[in-house]
């Protein structure tokens, strides 16, 4: 952490909403247990008003100036972090692009590991809007994106669990590795959610099925087999993280919501096998994303 030639940085967006609070104590905390440094980010822009109520006094002080209220807001969330822990290495950066575009720059500078964002409580209809900061920041990020919702509850030093969707997808995979590195740092257990649905309900879009795969057990046996198999490789390089499986018959997303709990962080792919390339996010990612009480990681 002595040199800005080797620090690698959690980037997190800030704009004085209590979403975005949670999401720059969660980021430190997280930087502080990998030895990397944070470097917050805020668009000069008018800020937030629906949180923050330690920093409330930032936006009356700030006055109308362009930028001026986003250089406050950095300067406290910098003392604030700086506070709550000491040795972490801290940098600030003020944009002048729109919020999502400013931390797409960032994700793609060097010495990045992900990039940290509160989603200050979108509502359902919100969140289908292109210009979701979150959803856009996920679909066009090199890095990992962690979307933490309004209500998280989960402060530092609270035991949790990683949580992540496996498909057999590359974006699946991705997550996969990126969520036993979680679990390692954080020295927590990992569960691995396989998901399978009936294939009598796709039996009229993909032709003639064997009757012998219509059987819910035979069907609930090659996803277990295809988890185990997702997992092999990664179980052999971590021995060392404490790896759950569950084999579902449900919808992905409802597998995930239901396996998760608030504390929990879970780990989709952007999109997974047969999804729209035309869409920013795929459906479980853009479900899940909008759907969880706690953080979501999403890698494209």
């Amino acid at each position: 952490m002595n040199g800005a030639t080797t620090t690698r940085w959690i980037v997190v967006g800030v704009d004085g909403s209590d979403s975005s609070r949670h999401a720059l104590e969660w980021s430190a905390y997280q930087a502080m247990i990998r030895d990397l440094g944070v470097l917050i980010v805020a668009a000069a822009r008018p800020l937030a008003t629906d949180g923050f109520d330690v920093w409330s006094s930032v936006e009356e002080q700030a006055g109308k100036a362009e930028g001026v209220g986003a250089r406050s807001l950095l300067d406290h969330a910098q003392d604030w972090v700086s506070r709550l822990f000491p040795e972490l290495s801290v940098r600030t950066r003020m944009s002048f692009d729109r919020p999502a575009q400013a931390l797409v720059t960032e994700s793609h500078g060097p010495g990045v590991a992900a990039v940290v964002v509160g989603s200050r409580g979108l509502s359902g209809i919100a969140a289908a809007f292109v210009g979701s900061v979150g959803i856009e920041l996920a679909a066009r990020s090199p890095v990992p994106v962690i979307v933490l919702p309004r209500d998280h509850a989960a402060a530092h030093g609270v035991r949790s669990r990683v949580i992540v969707g496996v498909d057999g997808s590359e974006p699946s995979r991705r997550a996969l590795a990126f969520a036993f590195d979680q679990a390692r740092f954080a020295d927590t257990d990992l569960v691995a959610v396989s998901a399978w649905q009936p294939l009598v309900a796709f039996a009229a879009a993909t032709g003639p099925i064997p009757p012998e795969l219509f059987d819910d057990a035979t069907a609930a046996e090659a996803a277990r087999q295809a988890l185990d198999d997702e997992l092999m490789d990664l179980r052999l390089v971590r021995p060392d993280v404490r790896v759950h499986t569950r084999v579902v018959r449900a919808h992905p997303v409802v597998a995930l919501l239901e396996e998760a709990t608030p504390a929990d962080l879970i780990v989709v792919g952007s999109r997974g096998r047969g999804g729209f390339r035309g869409l920013l996010l795929g459906s479980v990612s853009h479900s899940v994303l909008h759907g969880a009480r706690g953080p979501v990681a999403i890698l494209r």
